[in-house]
């Protein structure tokens, strides 16, 4: 298990939370607490005030490893590259020029030079869910966290989905794939403001009232549908429906996503992104798409998933880097230091990676090709032990030589950090067999 957790939290008596919770289960003669069975109470109790959340930041196409976070400077030429590193605000850790503002934010960052066990495949599912492509597929696959989140948690406002993608349409449609819902089903599917579902939440000519009456309408049908129900899908319906009708009444989500409410200066902090350069059959660097981020985690979503760019460098790696690496480290900095300025950063975990590395060796189009063995990531906030690099390659940045990192226990980190323990929530397939939410190989912590 990938171990990069803060201090742990204790209540003034010294009892941890989870002892808290165990005194609690036995106290009301429960042998199990479930974690809805708490988000339960605390909402019920007005005791939640904020929430936990993760943005999921796609890189979509490889991003090259030596020349963004892990610099090979004692490499040869056709293998080190253009790029010369720079010093960041942790003693120790450098990164590549085209990131100086990400090098003065480097101590709230964990980067893991490390990552391996990658497929060479053009999609993001791994950076998705942290499985195999191929893993329960006969069951529709597994849930990526923003659907797991969806399907544990639920909303953590009523008015707000719980899972959003942001991701552009591209060509290449893998590369804009916000994260699928695997076993769980449609119902926890994300909220895509760029698609059907922001047009119908337009009410056209419809009133409030009139919508309240048709709810009481439906609600009128509640019994005799149920009673005609055996397969629950009707019971899913009604949820979904409620939250359309949740989301419809109410201004919350929409604000989230209009940025002209932010101030002028906010959003030239963070810029557009424009103009699109190497975009091909990829997705555009869209700047924004980082505020928006803010925006919806502060309105109450739980998963927000994007696609920055698009870095399959075959050829011009070098100019792609420059302008995809200097427009992300002005947006993702931006978004740091934003939610730190706003006291929400060891709430919110941010994740930057991509579905493998490129090749130690330059090709003769000055690019990288795929490179699976390895490649990096970074993680940002959410109340982890940051400032600190974990993993190596070697010499020639082929391989991991020290620690390698698997995606699934980058997922699993990050949903410790939302608050669900990995080890111990599952989900039922529909089988009715309970499924972990990530399955790790036997490997020693890191601390």
């Amino acid at each position: 298990m990938l171990n990069v957790s803060g201090p742990s939290s204790r209540y003034c008596d010294g009892v941890t939370r989870r002892g808290f919770l165990k005194i609690g289960a036995f106290a009301m003669g429960a042998t199990t607490l479930s974690l809805a069975d708490i988000y339960r109470a605390e909402a019920n109790e007005g005791a939640t005030t904020s929430h936990r959340a993760v943005i999921n930041v796609y890189l979509g196409g490889g991003p090259p490893h030596q020349d963004m976070w892990d610099l090979k400077m004692e490499a040869p030429m056709e293998i080190r590259g253009e790029f010369q590193p720079i010093q960041t605000n942790v003693n120790g850790i450098q990164i590549c020029e085209v990131f100086p503002r990400m090098a003065r934010v480097m101590d709230k960052c964990v980067v893991i030079r490390s990552i391996t066990g990658c497929a060479d495949r053009h999609d993001g599912i791994q950076c998705l869910t942290g499985w195999p492509h191929n893993s329960l597929q006969p069951l529709g696959g597994r849930p990526s966290v923003g659907a797991a989140l969806s399907k544990v948690l639920g909303p953590a406002h009523p008015s707000v989905p719980p899972f959003v993608g942001l991701a552009a349409a591209t060509q290449h449609r893998p590369w804009s794939d916000s994260g699928q819902t695997g076993f769980v089903g449609p119902s926890h599917a994300p909220f895509r403001p760029d698609g059907p579902g922001m047009a119908n939440m337009r009410l056209n000519g419809i009133s409030v009232d009139q919508l309240d009456d048709r709810r009481r309408l439906m609600q009128s049908f509640d019994s005799l549908r149920r009673e005609i129900d055996i397969s629950g899908a009707i019971q899913g319906l009604d949820a979904a429906q409620q939250r359309a009708l949740g989301v419809l009444t109410s201004s919350r989500l929409l604000d989230a996503l209009d940025i002209s409410r932010e101030p002028q200066a906010v959003r030239e902090r963070y810029g557009d992104g424009r103009p699109y350069q190497y975009q091909f059959d990829g997705a555009p660097t869209v700047n924004d798409q980082f505020l928006v981020a803010r925006r919806l985690v502060e309105a109450g979503v739980r998963c927000v998933t994007l696609t920055f760019g698009r870095w399959d460098s075959h050829g011009q790696n070098f100019n792609l880097v420059r302008d995809h690496g200097g427009k992300l480290d002005q947006c993702l900095s931006a978004l740091v230091e934003d939610l730190d300025t706003r006291g929400m950063l060891n709430d919110t975990t941010i994740v930057v990676w991509g579905e493998f590395g490129r090749t130690p060796r330059i090709n003769n189009g000055a690019g990288r090709d795929h490179w699976a063995p390895v490649s990096s990531c970074v993680m940002i906030g959410g109340g982890m032990r940051t400032g600190q690099v974990i993993g190596a390659t070697n010499r020639l940045g082929e391989i991991a030589a020290q620690r390698p990192v698997y995606s699934g226990e980058v997922i699993a980190t990050v949903y410790r950090n939302l608050g669900i323990n990995p080890d111990v929530v599952n989900i039922n397939d529909p089988t009715g067999r309970p499924q972990h939410l990530i399955d790790l190989p036997s490997l020693p912590e890191v601390r």
